[in-house]
Parts: structure tokens; C-alpha cells; sequence
């Protein structure tokens, strides 16, 4: 684990580089618009069922306030609930800015070689994460509910889930760049992907620094895949040199 803790130490160094600040401060604005987006959505929504629901039982001047009340209160519930798998779904549409970015700093090399991932990829891989987060934190939702007695257990429940995801996302954003069709072969090995993927969740637990975990999540999954990369390719050199 020593490797990725390292990896976290790297990512923390470059987060006030101008490149990494850039990403960092579209990804803030593009999530926070996202989910005025959605408040709004909700607001004329519940607005209108407010009005069919409540008429003749709650005058005319109070439906305004009430929606309001409630839109406010569903919105809050949905930020803290939703925030980590929006903002990991739109750091994913900017991940290949972030990725170029520790390899130009670090890994010049690997820089040259790599190949910048299409529009189209990074909305695909955008969209499919968000969409594996949501089904797999709703599938933990009961379990996470049954667990409420025990108080920590919802915690520890959607810590895990969420370490498994993040630790593949967050390492896949750099490997895609370098994996010339081999989209399966991520070589950061599963327990360090979980150890980085629960560092990543955890931080996303905590106030303001939720507001960069993705970010270093990005930074320190690269750092973890171009550790590796060097690493077989430091063996299949000693193996070619070995047998000639």
C-alpha cells in the first residue's frame, strides 16, 4: 500500500498547477450548474403537485413557500446523496486533461506515447460511470438501510461499494490513454485499485475536501498506472536481456 499512499502524496503536489486548477474549476461550475438544473426540475415540478394535490386544502398564497420548503430540503438531500457520482461523472468528461497533465509533469515519456482519448469516449466513459455508480449504490441501499441499528454499518456498506468503483474509474482514466485496444487490461492490481478507490471515498466524505477528492482520485490513479507500466516494462526489458 506503500505505492499508493505514495501516489496520493504526488496527486496533493500538483493539485494548485494551473492545469489541474483549470480542470478542478470546470468541473465545480459544470456539477454546480447540474444541479441548479435539477433544482429547478424540481421546483416546477413539485410546484405542480403541490397545486393538484393540496387544492382547497392549502390557500393559494402558501403553495409558493411550501414548494420552495420542499424543493430546498429534496435538493440538499440529493446533493449530499448524489454529489460524489456527479462530479466523478463529470471529471470523466475532462479526465484525459487531468491524465496529460501528471504525464507531462512526471512521465514525460509516457506523454509522448500516449494516445488522447475522442469526445465521444470520454462521454461514453462519463456517462457509463455515473450510470455503474447509480445502480450499484442503489443495489447497496437496502443493505445500507438494514444496517442503520448498527449506525456505522451504512457507512462502511457504501464505502466499500463505492471504493470498488472508484478504484476501476479512477485507474481506467489513465490506462485508456496507453492501452492500445486492451480496454481490460488495467495492470494497477485489484487491492491497490480498492485501497486508492477508499482513500478517494473517504476524503469524498469530508467537508471541502469532497470538493477535490476526484481530482486527486484522477491524479493519483495515473501516478499508480504509469507505476505499473514502467514497472513490466523494467521486466520485460531483464527477461529480453536474459535470454539473449
Amino acid at each position: 500500500m506503500t505505492l499508493v499512499f505514495s501516489a496520493f502524496i504526488k496527486a496533493c503536489g500538483q493539485l494548485f498547477d494551473p492545469p489541474m486548477l483549470r480542470v478542478l474549476a470546470k468541473t465545480l461550475l459544470v456539477t454546480l450548474l447540474i444541479f441548479i438544473a435539477l433544482a429547478l426540475a424540481l421546483w416546477l415540478a413539485i410546484a405542480q403537485g403541490l397545486e393538484w394535490a393540496l387544492i382547497g386544502f392549502l390557500p393559494q398564497d402558501y403553495e409558493g413557500p411550501a414548494a420552495a420548503v420542499a424543493t430546498l430540503l429534496i435538493s440538499l438531500i440529493l446533493f449530499w446523496l448524489l454529489f460524489r457520482v456527479v462530479a466523478l461523472a463529470v471529471l470523466q468528461f475532462f479526465a484525459d486533461e487531468v491524465v496529460a497533465a501528471v504525464e507531462a509533469h512526471h512521465y514525460p515519456d509516457a506523454a509522448e506515447r500516449a494516445t488522447p482519448l475522442p469526445l465521444q469516449v470520454e462521454i461514453a466513459l462519463s456517462l457509463r460511470g455515473a450510470a455503474r455508480a447509480l445502480v450499484f449504490n442503489g443495489l447497496a441501499l437496502p443493505v445500507a438501510l438494514f444496517l442503520m441499528v448498527t449506525a456505522i454499518g451504512p457507512a462502511v456498506v457504501f464505502l466499500f461499494v463505492n471504493a470498488v468503483l472508484l478504484g476501476r474509474e479512477l485507474t481506467d482514466m489513465a490506462w485508456l490513454r496507453h492501452c492500445e485496444g486492451d480496454v481490460k487490461g488495467n495492470p494497477v492490481p485489484r487491492l491497490e485499485r480498492f485501497a486508492l478507490g477508499a482513500g478517494v471515498a473517504g476524503l469524498m466524505m469530508v467537508p471541502f475536501a469532497n470538493l477535490v477528492a476526484p481530482l486527486i482520485g484522477a491524479a493519483a490513479g495515473t501516478h499508480l498506472v504509469q507505476g505499473r507500466l514502467m514497472r513490466q516494462s523494467r521486466e520485460n526489458a531483464i527477461g529480453e536481456h536474459e535470454r539473449a
